[in-house]
C-alpha cells in the first residue's frame, strides 16, 4: 500500500495542497486544493488574513478524507521574513504584517545605530533587504513596544500554522536564517546580536531541522479535518524546499546530453522562479566576505546545514502585477499569452529588476514607464512591449548575477537549473539561455511542494537521503532544455 504525503505550499497570491506518493523509486503528485492569498489593508498595514489561511489549510485537508486519501504526514511552507508575536496563551498579538508593508521605513538606520551593516552581514551573511525580519522586529519595538515586551513567542508564518494544527511550538532551521539573526558559524540564534538590538531573548529558541516530527494533529483538528497524522517540518521558507527539488541524476549524466556532465550538489546553479526569483548555488561553509556583501548575495539556510548562497531577484511579481493591471483595464491576458507576445517584439529597453521603486507601487505599469522616461530609453507601447521590457530585465538580471556568483566562488558553471511556476515560462528561458550563455534546464514546475514532500519522504525513510531524492526528482518529471 502506497503511504501519501501532504505539502502545503503557500505562495504570496496563492497556495496549493498536493498529495505526493512514491512507487519503484518514481514520485507522483496530485492537486487536491488550491486557494487565493494576497496581503490586506488592516489597521494601516499590510497583512496576510491568517485566519483565512487556516482555514484553507483546514478545508485541503478535509479534501483528503473526502478522497480516503490519508496522509501519514503533512508539512507547510511559506514566504520567509515575516512572523507573528504569541502571548503567555499562545493568543497571537497583533495583525501578521506583511514584507511589503512600509513599516520598516528607516528601520535599517535604527538597527545600525546598534551595529553597522558590514558588521551585520559580517556575523549573519544576510544580505540587506528592508523586510527582513530583524528591520520588522525594530519596526514593533519603536512602534508598538507593549507587543514586544508582552509577548512570550515569535513563530515565523508557517511556524505559526504548525503550531495551530499541533499545538506544538518549534522554530525551523531555514526560514529563521532569514531573520538575519542566525549565526552561519554555530547555526542557532545569535543572542548576543539579539541582546543588543533590545529583541526578548525568550523569542527565540531551538532551531529544528527539516525532517523534524513537529507534533500529530490536536483533538479538534482531528475533529474537523477527519484524520489525524504526523506533522513534519519541511524547509519551511519555500525557496529552501523548492532548492531541494532541483533535479540532479546521481549517474552526473543528463537526458540527451551524455556527453555533458552536472556538476555536483555543491556546485548547482539554480533559480527557484516564482514571486521572487532566487538565484544561486548551494555552499558547505558560508561566505560572509565584504566582496560578498558588496554583490548583495545572501547565505540562507538550507536542508542539512548547506547554505543557498543566492541572490533576491523581484522575478515574476513583476509581471504578475502587469497581468492584473491590464485585467482591471479589459485586457484579459495569460502569462502563456504575455510570453508569446513578448516574443513578438524589438523594444530593447531594461530596467533594474530590484530596483526599490518595483517592490509596492500603485502601478507597475506606471512604475516601469516613469523609469523608462527618466532614463531615456524607449517607453512601451502595447502590452506585449511592456511584458517584452520585464522578461529582458529579468534575463540581464540573472546574467549580472551568473556572473558574480562565477566571479566570488572562482566555479564556472556549465547550466542554470530553473524550478518553481516561472520554469513553464518558455520565452523567458529562452531569454536566460541567451543571456548567461548557459544551458538552461527548466522544471519541475512545483519544485516548492516537490521538496516540502521530500523531506517527509526522507524523514519516513522513502529515500535514503537528498541525492537519492534528487535523482527521483529528476527521473519523475518532465525537465525542458535550452540552449
Amino acid at each position: 500500500m502506497e503511504n501519501y504525503y501532504l505539502a502545503v505550499d503557500i505562495g504570496a497570491s496563492s497556495g496549493r495542497h498536493i498529495l505526493g506518493t512514491v512507487k519503484d523509486g518514481t514520485i507522483s503528485l496530485e492537486e487536491i486544493y488550491r486557494f487565493e492569498n494576497g496581503m490586506e489593508k488592516r489597521n494601516g498595514h499590510l497583512c496576510w488574513d491568517v485566519e483565512s489561511l487556516f482555514h484553507e489549510i483546514k478545508m485541503g485537508m478535509k479534501q483528503c478524507a473526502a478522497l480516503g486519501k490519508i496522509p501519514c504526514s503533512m508539512g507547510i511552507d511559506t514566504w520567509a521574513v515575516d512572523f507573528v508575536l504569541l502571548d503567555r496563551d499562545g493568543r497571537r498579538l497583533g495583525d501578521a504584517v506583511g514584507y511589503r508593508d512600509d513599516r520598516t521605513k528607516g528601520m535599517d538606520e535604527k538597527v545600525y545605530e546598534v551595529i553597522s551593516q558590514e558588521a551585520l552581514y559580517e556575523r549573519t551573511g544576510i544580505q540587506k533587504q528592508i523586510f527582513n525580519t530583524i528591520y520588522q522586529l525594530m519596526a514593533v519595538k519603536e512602534e508598538q513596544p507593549e507587543a514586544l515586551s508582552g509577548a512570550e513567542s515569535l513563530l515565523m508564518i508557517p511556524d505559526y500554522f504548525h503550531y495551530m494544527l499541533t499545538g506544538v511550538k518549534r522554530q525551523e532551521y531555514t526560514n529563521a536564517t532569514t531573520t538575519q539573526l542566525v549565526s552561519p558559524v554555530t547555526k542557532t540564534w545569535d543572542y548576543e546580536l539579539i541582546r543588543q538590538l533590545g529583541y526578548p531573548e525568550k523569542l527565540f529558541t531551538e532551531l529544528s531541522m527539516p525532517g523534524t516530527v513537529v507534533g500529530t494533529l490536536t483533538k479538534a483538528v482531528q475533529d474537523e479535518v477527519g484524520f489525524n497524522c504526523k506533522v513534519v517540518l519541511p524547509a519551511t521558507h519555500d525557496t529552501g524546499s523548492a532548492v531541494m527539488a532541483v533535479p540532479v541524476p546521481e549517474n552526473g549524466e543528463r537526458k540527451g546530453h551524455e556527453t555533458e556532465k552536472t556538476h555536483d550538489t555543491d556546485g548547482l546553479l539554480y533559480i527557484s522562479s516564482g514571486t521572487w526569483s532566487l538565484m544561486g548555488t548551494e555552499l558547505s561553509e558560508a561566505d560572509c566576505s565584504a566582496e560578498s556583501r558588496k554583490a548583495n548575495l545572501t547565505n540562507e539556510g538550507g536542508y542539512e546545514y548547506r547554505f543557498r548562497y543566492l541572490k533576491n531577484i523581484m522575478g515574476l511579481w513583476m509581471i504578475q502585477s502587469v497581468k492584473k493591471e491590464l485585467a482591471a483595464a479589459g485586457e484579459e491576458y495569460s502569462f502563456a499569452e504575455l510570453c508569446r507576445m513578448a516574443s513578438h517584439e524589438t523594444i530593447k529597453s531594461i530596467v533594474p529588476c530590484n530596483d526599490d521603486v518595483f517592490l509596492a507601487p500603485k502601478s507597475m505599469t506606471e512604475a516601469v514607464n516613469a523609469y523608462l522616461r527618466e532614463a531615456g530609453q524607449e517607453v512601451p507601447e502595447t502590452a506585449g512591449a511592456l511584458a517584452a521590457v520585464i522578461y529582458n530585465s529579468l534575463a540581464q538580471c540573472y546574467k549580472e548575477t551568473v556572473e558574480e556568483l562565477e566571479a566570488i566562488t572562482g566555479r564556472t558553471y556549465q547550466a542554470v537549473n530553473i524550478v518553481g511556476g516561472g520554469s513553464n515560462a518558455e520565452y523567458l528561458n529562452q531569454l536566460t539561455a541567451k543571456a548567461t550563455g548557459k544551458t538552461v534546464y527548466a522544471g519541475p514546475g512545483e519544485a516548492t511542494a516537490i521538496g516540502n514532500l521530500l523531506a517527509q519522504m526522507i524523514r519516513a525513510g522513502e529515500f535514503q537521503g537528498l541525492a537519492e531524492a534528487r535523482a527521483a526528482v529528476y527521473h519523475s518529471f518532465e525537465i525542458s532544455t535550452y540552449v
